[in-house]
Order: C-alpha cells, then structure tokens, then sequence
C-alpha cells in the first residue's frame, strides 16, 4: 500500500492508526459500553417493570430460560457478523472504498435474511426449547408468549446491530450510542404504558421491545443513507457478494459457533439451576441482569481492540496491533478488579431494583458473593481473542473456547453437579472454565508471535 493510500486511510479513521493508543482506545471504548449498557436495557427494563409491577413469576418468564434461548440465536448471528466486521475494518484501514461498499452490503443482506430465519426458527420452536430446558410450569406459558413476541422483531434487532457494527468498524462508535440511548427511552415508556397503565404483563413488555428495536433499525439506516463515505447503504446494492460472503462465513461461522456452545453450556447450567425451584430462578434471573454490567464491559472492551486491531492489521501496523492488545489487557484488568469490588459491597441494593422478595435477594447475594470474586479470570479470553481474530485468526480460538468453556462445563454439570445440587456448585463451571481458557489463549498469541504466523497472515490477507 503507498504512503499516500495509507495517509487517507488515516485519515478516514479518525487517526485510529496514528496516535496514543490507550486514548484511541478510549474513544472507542466508552460509547461501545454506553451502547452495549443500553441494547442490554432493552431486556434489563423489561424485568425490572414486570418484578415490580407483576410478580415473581413475570420476572422468572421474562429471564431465565427465555433469555438463553434468545442469546443462543442471536448469538449465533452476532458471531457471524464479526466476520463483516472483521472485513470491513481491514478494508477500511487499507484505504478500499470499493471493497468496503460490497461489504457492506452484504453484510446488510445477511442480516435480513438471518432475521427471517431467525424468526421462524424461534417462534416454531419457542415451547419445545423451553420444555428441553425444564422450565417450570409455573413459568413457561408466561415465558413462550414473551419469546414468541421477542422473535416477531429480530430483524429489525439484527439489522440494527450490524449496521451499527459496520459504523464501529469504520470508526463511528457515537451514532449507534444515540440511536440506542433513544430507543431504550422509548421502550421505558412503552413498557410503564403496556404494563402499570394497560396490564399487559409479559405481552406488554415484548411489544414494548420490538417497537422500540424497529425505531433504532429506522434511525441507523437514516445514519448510513445520508453519509458521503464509502460505507453508504444505497439499497439498490443490497445483495450477496459471492467471494465476500464466503469470506465472511469463513471469519464468521467459528465466532458464531464459539457463541452458540458458550450458550449451549449455559443452558444446560439454567436447566439445573431451573431444578431448584421459583425462588433460585428469580434470583438467578435478576444475578444475571447485574452479572450482564460485567460482560458488558468485557464486551466492549474486546470490540474496542478487534476493530482498532483489524484497522491497523489492514494498514500493515502490526506493532500497534500487538501494543493495543496489552494495554487493552491491562485496563481490561483493572475495570474487572473494581467491577467486582463495588458489587461485592453495593449488589444487595442492585438486586432491590428487580424484587423485594427477601429471599430471592438472599439466593442472588448467594450467587453474587461466589461469582464476583472471580471476574478478573475472563478477562484474557475476551481481549486476546478479540485481537486474534481482527486478524483473520478464528478456527484455532473457536477450538479452544469450545473445549475450555463448553466441553470443560458440561463435564462438570454432568459429573460433579449431580452429587451435590446446590447454586455455587452449579456455578463453579464458569471459573473452572474462565482459567482454563485464558490458559490456552495465552499460549496460544505466544505461538502466533513467536512463529510468525502475524505476520504471515498479514502478507495473505484479503487486504
């Protein structure tokens, strides 16, 4: 790539290949985690509205088990849109208008199309998958009209999400902020209107959402119209490019794999937690809305890098790609340690947010004193990854993150967990798993350094 090219590039990206890193990857990192914050609010209010306005009963529905199924579709698809990221982040730090323009409308194309799927898929299956997952009775009718509305509106909730991955990945991570801190408004509102004022329990909230996924859909395609640069979506360009598609499998399909086994473990840990009755899968329920701030900075931490990394990788910098990664660890290590400090100490009044059934707050405070201590064992896993795989590595990471986290996790939920039921033994699987891994990622980025596999890659690059 000439100098000049590269100058542009630059340029287009805010700088994002010159620069302090640390500060750079400030920037990026505090709107992914306000965004993050908020596209979790969705589900957050939603709990909250009906623990306080309902019941019990209501918030388990609206949690638990339909939360997992949600994540493992979802999950899947979001997994296989890294690979779009991952593509157009490469392309755009190469200075590849062209490139850039056909990803992004693939991109845009897959994500209609994985909504639709998506959507049948959830609604056909909503009540087998939660009687697999042994949702109480109690619980499951509530839970299958919420889920069923849920995956009424997932394209309008996946084509928002790659459309603002597309903007993260050239560099924009402040629209798809306020497009989200708007629509996380709106659903407040819709769902104290659907709820407190028309009593429409779980229906209420699910509509609530949907609407409020299909306003941010709205404004983002409003934000990628009205651009001059090279990622404007002009509808008209919307389809598959074959050789980007395959690419985008190529990158996508191990990250959505790695996710869909991530959840596959967890739901076999929510059908066991499920086994301890009502009360432990409302404390459980309302542990994994505060336990979701954790993963929510992770999340953002392990974004920020993957798409500083994968502008740099493009751009030829790989000595920025290798410092962002350690100096992402150690802020990554950091904001983990304080995470768990303030909800070791502050959680009990967190959890009076969702119910103020005392002893489901017990049960959560339970589950909080056991699993907060131990946060800082993932951080490894989110970051190296995220780094690795701004790079094109995928095959190798989903390997490990299969064995470690899911493989490691079911042979304890299958073999330790049954002479012992009880919640910390259950959730033992998730440090046991969290060490292992970061164990093998670390060895792993040794050997990709150490061989030059970095550089190799780069020299093969699609870029």
């Amino acid at each position: 790539m000439s100098q000049k090219k590269q100058a542009a590039s630059s340029a287009r990206a805010g700088g994002i290949t010159d620069g302090v890193i640390w500060e750079q990857l400030l920037v990026f990192f505090f709107p992914i985690l306000f965004g993050a914050f908020f596209q979790q609010l969705y589900n957050t209010v939603d709990a909250v509205v009906v623990g306080r306005f309902t019941g019990s009963l209501e918030l388990a529905a609206v949690g638990g088990s339909t939360g997992t199924i949600i994540n493992l579709l979802f999950g899947f698809f979001i997994g296989l849109s890294s690979g779009a990221t991952v593509i157009i982040a490469q392309f755009y730090g190469a200075g590849d208008k062209e490139m850039v323009s056909r990803s992004v409308h693939t991109a845009i194309a897959l994500s209609i199309a994985g909504g639709a799927i998506l959507s049948a898929i959830g609604f056909i299956f909503a009540r087998t998958a939660l009687e697999w997952m042994q949702t109480p009775d109690t619980v499951i009718d509530l839970a299958e009209t919420y889920i069923k509305i849920y995956f009424i509106g997932m394209i309008p909730n996946l084509y928002y999400n790659i459309c603002a991955a597309i903007l993260r990945a050239v560099g924009d991570s402040k629209r798809p902020l306020y497009i989200l801190i708007f629509s996380c408004l709106v659903n407040i509102v819709l769902d104290l209107v659907f709820v407190v004022v028309l009593r429409m329990s779980v229906q209420g909230v699910g509509i609530a959402t949907i609407l409020s996924q299909f306003i941010s859909a709205v404004l983002i395609t409003f934000c990628l119209m009205r651009t001059n640069e090279c990622y404007r979506l002009k509808w008209s360009k919307v389809r598959f490019h074959k050789m980007l598609l395959i690419r985008i499998i190529q990158i996508g399909v191990p990250a959505g794999l790695q996710s869909v086994m991530y959840n596959i473990a967890n739901i076999i840990i929510q059908s066991n937690v499920n086994l301890l009755g009502s009360n432990t899968m409302a404390a459980y329920t309302a542990y994994s809305k505060i336990d979701a701030v954790f993963w929510m900075i992770m999340n953002a931490f392990g974004v920020s890098v993957s798409t500083f990394a994968g502008q740099n990788f493009g751009a030829g910098k790989l000595d920025r790609v290798r410092k962002s990664m350690k100096i992402c660890l150690g802020m990554a290590l950091g904001a983990s340690i304080g995470l768990s400090v303030i909800l070791h100490f502050f959680g009990r009044y967190v959890y009076m947010l969702f119910t103020t059934d005392a002893q489901v707050i017990e049960i959560g405070m339970q589950i909080l004193y056991f699993l907060t201590p131990i946060y800082f064992t993932y951080v490894t896993i989110e970051v190296v990854s995220g780094t690795v795989r701004s790079m094109g590595f995928v095959f190798t990471p989903m390997l490990m993150t299969c064995g470690g986290v899911c493989v490691l996790r079911l042979l304890w939920l299958f073999i330790a967990v049954p002479r012992n039921r009880t919640i910390t033994n259950i959730l033992f699987s998730y440090p046991l798993s969290w060490v292992v891994t970061s164990i093998l990622f670390i060895i792993y980025y040794i050997y990709l350094n150490k061989t030059g596999k970095i550089e190799a890659a780069r020299e093969h690059s699609i870029v």
